[in-house]
């Protein structure tokens, strides 16, 4: 079985069709997934846990679970009202995550104080509801200045609760990938991994630890090769997750239960739950 740690489901481009889609997903062996709670701002945030509920127990799907939490660009959204909506989801049993939250410096958005206000508030509550974070961290090329905030940030109000989380979508250096791990993170790697001029990210696959694995789709974007260009899905983290096997010198079959298995232990679970 595999786990597709990272999808949003809530995209207006799966409108109409998600039956398939995680039908599709199933079929390809795709038993979980979890579906990120953003939306286009905090009044979305519930949109993933809708999906949850929608569609946890019906046949020949897989196992939903759910995050919520304000994107750094909606961080100029994060008032009180939004901060009180946000721990409130956490409290929900389905809702496993709190994110993604953390900084992005590629693209013009809420200003870099404004992120860093709302992604300490948000790690605060998230240690109070005890759930794990999902860090989404971007930075302009060639610079590392929003993986050094980020990582210190982390490591001032996160790393002693012991409660860990995941890199999303991970497209630092090794450096960065180590100091998450010494604090308690997975790192996650995307469909992005298979393009032809990513190298250096395969280069950091191969060497992170087998047990801080993950994988993902962050569907609707990245789709891998060879539907690169194409709308992602949860059915293709299993294109992922071969890549990643092959460069670790793993069946693809041990790649998913090893980071399932990852994904289970960070989140405290069981098969059946």
């Amino acid at each position: 079985m595999l786990v597709d740690s990272h999808a949003h489901l809530d995209s207006e481009r799966y409108s109409g069709e998600l039956d398939q889609i995680l039908r599709r997903a199933w079929e390809a062996g795709v038993g979980a997934v979890l579906s990120i709670g953003i939306g286009e701002g905090p009044a979305e945030m519930k949109q993933a846990l809708a999906i949850c509920r929608q569609y946890n127990g019906q046949p020949q799907t897989p196992k939903l679970y759910a995050s919520a939490g304000i994107y750094p660009h909606s961080t100029d959204e994060a008032d009180e009202a939004a901060l009180a909506e946000l721990d409130r989801l956490l409290a929900e049993p389905e809702v496993i995550a709190c994110g993604e939250i953390g900084l992005d410096y590629y693209h013009e958005g809420a200003p870099h104080e404004t992120q860093k206000r709302a992604f300490v508030q948000q790690m605060e509550i998230a240690a109070a509801r005890k759930r794990p974070i999902i860090i989404h961290c971007r930075g302009k090329e060639n610079d590392n200045s929003c993986w050094d905030d980020t990582l210190a940030l982390l490591s001032e109000h996160w790393g002693a609760t012991g409660l860990g989380g995941i890199l999303h979508c991970f497209s630092g250096d090794w450096e960065h990938a180590e100091r998450g791990m010494e604090i308690g993170f997975l790192v996650s790697f995307a469909g992005n991994l298979t393009y032809p001029k990513a190298q250096a990210l395969r280069n950091v696959a191969a060497k992170v630890s087998l047990d801080r694995l993950l994988v993902e789709t962050d569907a609707p974007y990245l789709a891998p090769i060879p539907n690169r260009g194409q709308r992602n899905e949860p059915a293709w983290v299993a294109n992922t997750a071969a890549a990643v096997a092959d460069l670790r010198g793993l069946a693809a079959e041990e790649m998913a239960s090893i980071t399932t298995k990852n994904f289970e232990r960070l989140f405290r679970l069981t098969p059946d739950v």
